[in-house]
């Protein structure tokens, strides 16, 4: 028992005593080399190095060359020698960015340029996108500097192989390999040190960026929240006078104008928040309207009299939504009532009317476009302005001689009075009204008849207040009845042609 411990142990001391195989330190040598060709810190330095040599080499030849001339020599040597300088000198010429330290470009700190000024909620964006830029930056160093630790532990195990090798079978080209070795290490090392200095130095820069721009992007947000605030405000005012239009104001019509104002004073109101929040200088927004303006009043004259148009309607009240109407444009004449007041132009819905039969040959129902600066420049007639409803209408008849002309009139009257009488007492009321505003002489809302001479007898005209949302109703109804009246009266006549 005691033999076979004895033979461990004297077997255990001679493999640790025993010397490593040459072969496989060549192996592991290859197998370091394999792993050190791919690192990006060791390709830098054997191009510096190649650079390093063929500059050795060229000032050699240019030294043999020197004193080949001196001397005399032979022209082929010479020309030789001069066909080497020149393809040396080329291949240093493609290699001429490797001539400076290898890792100079890896190991300095990257400055932290164009730092954006977050000045309004989009600028948001272009922070976060630089600090994720800053952010792969500082990752990609830190790559860098796992990646050139790594390639120093195994530079650093070659050289140790290499003194091993060395120690087993000496050669100079072992010494000389170890040697640059070493001097890898050096430069690796004092890199390391570069790039970790770097990598602190630029990691305070990014964190002091990344806390300027958060207190911005803070700040605007801060900013974004009163602004939008603001803004609801601005929407809830509208709302709430809106309600109180509807609550107070009497008619539907004028609640609807309301409404409209308030919208477009509404939106130009955000518009303006948002502009005096994030303009940086308000003196350039109005040099800018200046000359803006300036040129748009040529350009755009009829927008912009239709916008003067609109402000107009609006405040002087003169049209509603509802509103019958009657436009003449170019010879063209439209009856109907108001549906929208846009900004630019009223739109109306075109009504059976008289109009329809005597001017537009019986068609109506169409949606007239109206711009609002005609307001200014054409005749325009509101058949219920101020509540006003009602118009007059007339007929007319054609007595002959003979006729009974007084109690044509009394018939006349009589029907027109009897028909009527509703609407001339609610629009006495209205125009009593109306004295505030305009100076009216007289009120008389009663039917009126004239009685004038013709060639073929004599003409009668009954006047008479009717709506103006009904004038065609009224008129058929009175005109009936008062020819079946004269029908029947036996001193009253009328020339059949001559009636309308």
């Amino acid at each position: 028992m005691g033999l076979r411990i004895l033979v461990l142990l004297w077997t255990l001391c001679a493999g640790l005593y025993a010397q490593p195989d040459p072969s496989v330190l060549k192996v592991q040598l290859e197998s370091l080399d394999k792993q050190l060709e791919p690192n990006a810190w060791v390709q830098k330095f054997k191009n510096f190095e190649h650079y390093q040599q063929l500059s050795s080499q060229i000032r050699h030849l240019q030294a043999q060359l020197k004193a080949l001339k001196t001397k005399g020599g032979h022209n082929l040597e010479i020309s030789t020698l001069e066909h080497n300088l020149q393809s040396l000198q080329h291949q240093q010429k493609l290699l001429e960015s490797y001539k400076n330290p290898p890792f100079k470009e890896l190991v300095e700190k990257p400055a932290v340029l164009n730092i954006p000024t977050i000045t309004n909620p989009f600028a948001i964006i272009g922070g976060l996108s630089f600090l994720k830029t800053l952010q792969a930056r500082y990752k990609s160093m830190q790559s860098n500097l796992e990646s050139l630790k790594h390639a120093l532990t195994l530079i650093q195990e070659k050289r140790a192989l290499l003194e091993q090798l060395n120690t087993l079978s000496p050669n100079p080209q072992l010494s000389v390999q170890t040697s640059q070795e070493q001097v890898k290490i050096l430069e690796f090392q004092s890199a390391q040190n570069l790039l970790s200095a770097s990598l602190e130095s630029y990691a305070k820069d990014v964190q002091a960026t990344r806390a300027l721009i958060q207190d911005q992007i803070k700040d605007q947000l801060f900013k974004l929240a009163w602004v939008m605030l603001a803004a609801l405000g601005s929407v809830f005012l509208a709302w709430l006078f809106k309600r109180l239009s509807h609550k107070y104001l009497a008619g539907d019509e004028r609640a609807y104008t309301i409404n409209k104002a308030i919208n477009f004073v509404n939106v130009n109101l955000i518009v303006l928040i948002f502009l005096f929040a994030y303009l940086e200088n308000v003196s350039y927004l109005i040099t800018f309207l200046g000359f803006a303006s300036a040129g748009f009043a040529i350009a755009m004259r009829d927008v912009f009299m239709s916008a003067l148009g609109w402000l107009s309607i609006i405040l002087k009240g003169s049209v509603h939504v509802g509103d019958r109407v009657k436009i003449t444009k170019d010879g063209n004449t439209y009856v109907g009532d108001v549906l929208d007041i846009s900004m630019l132009n009223l739109t109306i819905l075109e009504e059976v009317t008289l109009t329809t039969y005597t001017k537009n040959n019986g068609r109506a129902g169409r949606i007239i476009f109206v711009p609002n600066n005609y307001i200014f420049t054409g005749l325009f007639s509101n058949y219920t302005h101020l509540g006003l409803n009602a118009v007059w209408d007339s007929l007319d008849f054609l007595l002959p001689f003979g006729s009974n002309y007084q109690r044509a009139i009394d018939v006349a009257l009589q029907i027109a009075t009897r028909h009527s009488q509703s609407i001339s007492q609610i629009t006495r009321t209205q125009l009593d009204k109306m004295r505030a505003k305009y100076a009216l002489r007289t009120l008389d809302s009663e039917p009126k008849i004239a009685l004038m001479p013709e060639k073929e007898g004599m003409r009668l005209y009954i006047s008479y207040l009717v709506s103006a949302y009904d004038t065609l109703g009224l008129r058929t109804q009175i005109a009936l009845e008062i020819i079946k009246a004269f029908e029947q009266a036996e001193d009253i006549f009328i020339t059949p042609k001559s009636a309308s």
